[in-house]
């Protein structure tokens, strides 16, 4: 038992994913799998506890998309809130709760947070300059102006961070600052705020992060930032925005205000713990809760400075996190991933491409997790991981040793004679041992937020079992010695057996099928935990299956022709629209020969084995038309029902997929997007001329 062990519990968070988009692997890799990895090793060891997550939903960040999009900040939140949170399903993340900061009780508590703060006098009043964007009435929050880093020269950064360099900036930081609304340079307007004055607090803050090095060392990077920050001094930062969506200012000549997302997101933390226990103090408010923040290092600043400031200036006992084990940033193929060049890989879209393989990219993003500098993760990694270790390593030691327990003994753990098991010691011996040794090392390794090494730790007993099997060769020995073979095949049954328990946190859908196949019940699963490896004499087995399936060449193919078609979409944007050449002169008549109507489309499904086509049913007003459309990629049936449209109603009917279909409906590509041609407001059946 390490010493980081005697907390009574643990508080254990990810970062709150902002609502404004799908989650990608990098996200997971920073964030998310090793914080699930950590609460789900405690949990296996028996410890009290929580783990915390939500979306945030508040912040510029979600303005931005809502304008995008051309709809409502709500319904954004509302959106990515349950696609985030189906995600994380799938890929089994194990949160006690995925809260949410726009629910009543988030307000309730962010806004109760802010005004005790400020009847504690911490915050001073401030009437300042900042920026506004003329054209559309606006003064800009940090994420709604960019600018060039004056620390590294980003020309991408915002008005509160610079994501290249990770440095935290003001707007008026920035050089060459323009709207990201307009593109215009904005235009400094007075307005008032409430900033919290960190520079009076940085001592108080830089010596709780000095003194917490003596609990559990943080790891480089995060404690040169916020040294870093400290050298430089800290600055007032404006607690509050002038932004029409977010928590209200709880003052009087606040309208129009809303809180600072970076003081609203971390009370998430908080409200969301409230949401889920009536007990929620006896972790936010005790000495023997350990609290640790699992985040990318873009949100350093945020966890390790601003958060805590708050807390402490909150008083009332709360708890300050023990360690804030921020991951660097994971790369795809080499190059930096962005979402808005589509340089990605979406959660979604591998478990779409990829069905039952949510452990394989859990493996794949563990081994290459970006603890302590930047990783990459590639496809071709991708399917050598998979090919090579878990299937070949892990998944055939375990295959092999379910099939020839079955052919050998009837699928029962087989009763060793003494004589035997005295005549084996020598060759498990040194097995044993290492089963032993196993759990404390992992343990060290787990408590020091090095899961990298704890599921290669893990992946060498797999080794070490494939090893022993393969130089004894039960398989030669049955004929002439079936006592032997079947002390041969209980030590690696008894290996398994360890591998079963302590793949939970790493492998949460292989583990419980490792632990099906040996049929171990709770009590056994801590007996191993405890420290006893000898499964029972007698017990009856399954047949298995195998754990993974070899990835192909072309199915990696294909995933690297979609970067590689994204990469060339991206070239041509930056050089300018492309145009399809004019088509050859028809006559007037030509024209006049099509018949072109308004229609409304009513209906709408998804034709099977058909993965391009929508079968729709376009009300024309003086009938029904059935049309076959190829435009499955762009819209899901539930986006075009309703829609308004121009069919050419005179085509001749063409069978697609065994579907008549009675018209054209026509379109306008750009970009590689197809768009309703629309009608306006004319009614159904209306002719075009």
């Amino acid at each position: 038992m390490t010493e980081n062990k005697r907390s009574k519990r643990y508080l254990i968070t990810s970062a709150l994913p902002y609502a404004n988009g799908p989650l990608h692997v990098g996200h997971l890799a920073g964030a998310y799998i090793p914080a699930d990895i950590y609460a789900r090793y405690l949990r296996l060891t028996g410890e009290d506890v929580l783990y915390i997550c939500g979306s945030d939903e508040h912040g510029a960040a979600i303005t931005m998309r809502a304008k995008q999009e051309d709809t409502t900040p709500q319904a954004i939140v509302d959106k990515y809130h349950e696609t985030n949170k189906a995600d994380f399903d799938k890929i089994g993340m194990s949160f006690d709760i995925y809260h949410r900061t726009s629910s009543d009780l988030h307000r309730e508590t962010s806004s109760a947070f802010f005004k005790a703060l400020y009847d504690k006098g911490v915050f001073t009043e401030q009437v300042s300059e900042q920026y506004y964007d003329a054209e559309y009435d606006q003064f800009l929050a940090d994420r709604y102006i960019k600018g060039t880093c004056p620390k590294c020269g980003n020309e991408e950064a915002y008005g509160d961070q610079c994501e290249r360099c990770g440095s935290a900036l003001s707007p008026t930081d920035l050089i060459n600052p323009v709207s990201t609304l307009s593109g215009n340079k904005p235009e400094l307007k007075t307005t008032k705020h409430w900033f919290l004055p960190m520079d009076r607090y940085q001592e108080q803050v830089k010596n709780w992060i000095e003194a917490a090095q003596g609990t559990e060392k943080w790891k480089k990077h995060v404690l040169g930032q916020c040294r870093s920050w400290f050298q430089d001094g800290l600055q007032p930062r404006s607690m509050t925005r002038d932004l029409n969506w977010g928590v209200p200012v709880p003052l009087e000549g606040a309208e129009g205000k809303v809180l600072y997302v970076w003081l609203d997101a971390p009370i998430g933390y908080i409200s969301a713990t409230k949401a889920l226990t009536d007990d929620w103090a006896s972790y936010w408010q005790s000495e023997d809760t350990k609290l640790v923040h699992f985040i990318g290092k873009d949100n350093i600043v945020f966890h390790c400075i601003i958060f805590p400031m708050l807390l402490q200036l909150r008083g009332e006992g709360y708890v300050l996190p023990t360690n804030v084990p921020a991951n660097q940033f994971m790369n795809l193929e080499g190059d930096k991933m962005s979402t808005s060049r589509n340089h990605v890989v979406g959660v979604s879209s591998f478990l779409e491409d990829f069905p039952g393989q949510e452990d394989v990219l859990r493996y794949v993003l563990s081994m290459n997790m970006p603890e302590n500098k930047d990783s990459d993760f590639s496809w071709s990694d991708l399917q050598a991981r998979n090919n090579n270790e878990l299937v070949a390593i892990l998944g055939n030691f375990v295959n092999r040793v379910l099939v020839l327990t079955n052919k050998y003994f009837g699928g029962e753990i087989p009763e060793i004679p003494a004589a035997v098991e005295t005549a084996l010691e020598a060759q498990t011996a040194a097995i044993y041992d290492s089963l032993k040794a196993f759990p404390k090392t992992l343990d060290t390794l787990v408590h020091k937020y090095e899961f990298r090494n704890a599921l290669s730790e893990l992946m060498n007993v797999a080794r070490m079992g494939n090893k022993f099997l393969t130089d004894t060769e039960p398989w030669k020995l049955f004929k002439t010695d079936a006592d032997t073979t079947a002390g041969i095949l209980r030590t690696c049954l008894d290996i398994i057996a360890v591998i079963a328990v302590y793949a939970e946190p790493f492998l949460p859908f292989t583990a419980p099928k490792l632990r099906g196949y040996l049929n171990l019940n709770e009590a056994e699963v801590k007996a191993i935990i405890e420290g006893a490896f000898r499964t029972a004499a007698g017990r009856k087995i399954e047949k298995g299956a195998h754990l993974f399936g070899r990835i192909d060449d072309a199915a990696i193919q294909l995933q690297q022709d979609k970067l590689a078609a994204a990469k060339a979409a991206n070239e041509a944007k930056a050089e300018g629209p492309s145009y399809e050449p004019v088509k050859d002169t028809i006559q007037y008549d030509d024209f006049m020969k099509m018949d072109i109507r308004t229609g409304t489309i009513t209906t709408a499904e998804k034709m099977k084995k058909a993965k391009k086509l929508l079968q729709l049913t376009v009300d024309l007003g003086f009938e029904q038309r059935t049309v076959v459309s190829g435009i499955a990629e762009h819209y899901t049936p539930e986006e075009v029902i309703g829609q308004k449209v121009l069919l050419l109603a005179n085509l001749a009917p063409r069978k697609l997929r065994g579907v008549e279909s009675q018209g054209m409906i026509l379109m306008a590509e750009s970009g590689g997007k197809l768009h309703f041609v629309s009608p306006g407001d004319a009614e159904n059946g209306s002719g075009v001329s």
